[in-house]
């Protein structure tokens, strides 16, 4: 082979490996208005999860055609020099500063994040001082609900239960989803939404007594019954454990606050020892610069 030609095979070799490399590497495009270019990448992390699982080319076309429309829009406004209008510059230096203070609240919050947690002990002693505070709106229950592929599967279960066998040993013998049964027997639920989708197992547990099972009802291929264990009255406290992660959370958010307070009111004592501040009488009011600062002292002392 001539030396020219084996060179000009490999320039091809080159040039072909870079047309793939290009194209392997360069990101899927779904839209393109003016300039501004929309990837399928982009598109993908916009998208909620939950809208994408359910079907995922209707959810790449409808944000697709969202997001031309909205270029289109602010395409219009770039050429009508919309941004530079004072009523919309005075909206958005508005936002800039909400963000802005979001933002640096956040940061400070987590600087004093690692001081912020609350432990059980903390949540319980909480519960104790406040336990008039935790009453229950409406009548909660805790059940048994055992969901069979036949409806002899149904009253054997039954024979069971009565008989004094475990509910565990039972549930995994003749339910299906047994664990997911077995877990949810185990936490108390408001009697609104006691018995899940079937509306006739919400009556049945409106009407049964504790340890008593209702009559097998049929859903479709599968037979359900339920078993009422207890029954705690509207009115009565919840038990703590039900509260406990949400009470956790809530201290959280007031230690949270507390501390950027405090900071906050540093920032201000610092700044007023500064001669940073200065205050001025209202309009038509009486009260003296003086007095002013007074109560917007006792404003930061009280947060």
């Amino acid at each position: 082979m001539k030396p020219q030609l084996f060179l000009l095979f490999i320039s091809l070799g080159f040039v072909m490996v870079s047309c793939k490399s290009n194209t392997g590497g360069s990101e899927e495009v779904l839209a393109q208005v003016g300039t501004e270019i929309l990837t399928k990448e982009h598109a993908r992390s916009e998208i909620p999860p939950n809208i994408f699982r359910d079907d995922s080319s209707t959810a790449y076309i409808s944000f697709r055609d969202d997001w031309v429309r909205r270029q289109i829009i602010l395409q219009e406004a770039e050429r009508l020099n919309f941004s530079s209008r004072r009523d919309v510059q005075r909206r958005l230096h508005r936002l800039q500063e909400e963000f802005i203070l979001q933002s640096v609240q956040d940061y400070i919050i987590g600087e004093f994040e690692d001081g912020m947690e609350v432990s059980d002990q903390e949540a319980r002693n909480y519960y104790q001082q406040n336990k008039d505070k935790f009453t229950l709106e409406e009548r909660y229950v805790r059940y048994r609900h055992l969901i069979a592929e036949s409806n002899a599967d149904a009253e054997r279960a039954k024979r069971e239960l009565m008989q004094a066998v475990e509910w565990e040993t039972v549930a995994k013998q003749y339910s299906k989803y047994s664990d997911l049964k077995i877990r949810e027997s185990e936490r108390f639920w408001p009697i609104s939404i006691a018995g899940g989708d079937i509306s006739m197992l919400n009556r049945y547990l409106m009407i049964i007594g504790p340890s008593e099972i209702s009559p097998t009802y049929r859903s479709g291929n599968e037979y359900h019954f339920v078993q009422l264990l207890e029954e705690r009255p509207a009115g009565d406290h919840p038990d703590l454990d039900w509260l406990i992660e949400q009470i956790k959370e809530w201290l959280t958010l007031e230690k949270r606050k507390r501390a950027f307070n405090t900071y906050v009111k540093n920032l201000y004592l610092q700044a007023q020892a500064n001669n940073e501040i200065t205050i001025y009488n209202v309009t038509n009011e009486s009260n003296s610069v003086s007095s002013d600062t007074l109560t917007l002292n006792q404003t930061t002392n009280e947060e």
